[in-house]
């Protein structure tokens, strides 16, 4: 099964952080990144940038409404994620739980809809 493990953060602590914590963040998701290559399971990832850079786009009564920025203020913003392909939900949880921001901010584990799924 296909699962899209989505990394919420609080992008501001970045700024905060000494150049050595950087650096050792980006060397455990870069360890982490590794070990779901060499797994077979990783499909894709990617980082996003800064919410700042963001544009939400609304069409109401056929008008196309742009605002700057994500749709909602909120503590953790959305910076990144992993496409995987896993047996099951328990071992999309197991790799989840391996991504350095699940520490501090969390890890949304999301299947990926297929065609023979109904929505309930």
């Amino acid at each position: 099964m296909k699962y899209m493990l989505l990394i919420f953060d609080d992008e501001s602590m970045y700024p905060k952080m000494t150049a050595e914590e950087n650096a050792k963040l980006m060397e455990e998701y870069g360890v982490f990144t590794q070990e779901l290559m060499q797994s077979g399971v990783m499909m894709h990832a990617e980082r996003l940038a800064p919410t700042h850079t963001a544009t939400t786009v609304r069409v109401r009564a056929g008008d196309t409404i742009t605002t700057d920025g994500p749709f909602a203020e909120t503590k953790e913003q959305f910076g990144g994620y992993y496409m995987i392909d896993v047996k099951d939900l328990d071992e999309a949880i197991a790799w989840a739980a391996k991504i350095p921001s699940a520490k501090g901010g969390s890890v949304e584990v999301r299947p990926i809809w297929t065609d023979e799924q109904v929505c309930n």
